[in-house]
């Protein structure tokens, strides 16, 4: 039944692509051009997707496209990766492997889909000296934070509803946690660490409200491994999946830019060594469907 649906939505989308595709690169080009004057004084400048950007617009830009997205994010997440992303999810909760008695910080974390994977996972594990856990679910973007609000609630997946365990949604800036020293045991960021300006600083910041011993695990889109299978990826990305937002959500634009970071963000080995140098040790990486998406995980010993 998902896939008759997602079969049809590719169709609609090929389909779709041909009107805009002319009118989209006439405004990409002048997007670039602009962006290029605007940044011509003394300000370091980032990417926001193929663009250069002031750092101080990214932020902006970056919690526009999530305002735009935040009601359909669910439902193009299952369009866009065919249902798969659910299984990613899993199988990196499933690394982190929680305990009771864990302090998640789940950053970036919008919408729920780790913070509850976490949640029903702990609910399946015995906890016969009753250890209260907690996790922190923040987000920059209070729009998606209010949507897993409502979600946990239908769940009933909220403090007053569970046993053992509290749950707290906070707005934060990832560059800037508002959290003391050594807070968490555990740190999860899933598809969400590619969007912040500085990647350095949210790992830095993921060091010191970490407790020693506890664990840093980033999911995040990444690049495969074989040449062809990343040029079909690279086709698929940028024809169908912009065209896809706009039909399913009335939003080109914000899945143009979401494609865009994903090609920017650094390779499996570079991210690894950054995240080394932001202090931790035992960092390691898995590849998930040939590294569409890749797990990394580091410990602050």
């Amino acid at each position: 039944m998902q896939t008759t649906r997602s079969t049809r939505l590719l169709s609609l989308a090929r389909r779709f692509v041909h009107t805009r595709t002319a009118s989209q690169s006439a405004q990409n080009s002048k997007g670039m051009a602009s962006g290029a004057e605007s940044i011509s004084g003394k300000e370091k400048t980032t990417h926001f997707g193929f663009q250069t950007v002031r750092e101080s617009e990214k932020e902006q830009k970056v919690h526009e496209v999530f305002e735009q997205v935040a009601n359909s994010y669910d439902v193009m997440n299952d369009a866009m990766s065919l249902g798969i992303h659910r299984v990613w999810k899993d199988v990196f909760v499933e690394r982190l492997g929680p305990t009771h008695g864990m302090r998640l910080l789940d950053m970036a974390g919008g919408t729920g889909d780790i913070t509850f994977r976490y949640l029903r996972y702990l609910n399946n594990q015995p906890n016969p000296q009753q250890r209260p856990s907690h996790v922190t679910v923040s987000d920059i973007n209070q729009h998606m934070l209010n949507v897993g609000e409502e979600r946990a609630k239908r769940l009933g997946l909220t403090t007053d509803q569970l046993s053992n365990c509290t749950v707290a949604w906070q707005c934060a800036d990832a560059e800037k946690l508002p959290f003391p020293d050594a807070s968490f045991t555990a740190y999860t960021i899933a598809f969400g660490i590619r969007n912040c300006t500085h990647v350095d600083k949210v790992l830095s910041e993921a060091y010191r409200v970490l407790q020693p011993g506890g664990r840093f695990m980033c999911l995040e889109f990444s690049h495969l491994t074989n040449e062809t299978m990343q040029w079909l990826y690279d086709q698929y990305s940028f024809q169908v999946i912009p065209p896809m937002g706009q039909l399913l959500a009335g939003q080109w634009q914000a899945y143009q830019y979401l494609v865009e970071s994903i090609r920017r963000f650094p390779k499996q080995e570079q991210f690894k060594q950054m995240i080394e140098q932001a202090g931790f040790d035992q960092v390691s990486y898995e590849n998930l469907t040939f590294g569409v998406v890749s797990i990394h995980s580091g410990f602050k010993l």
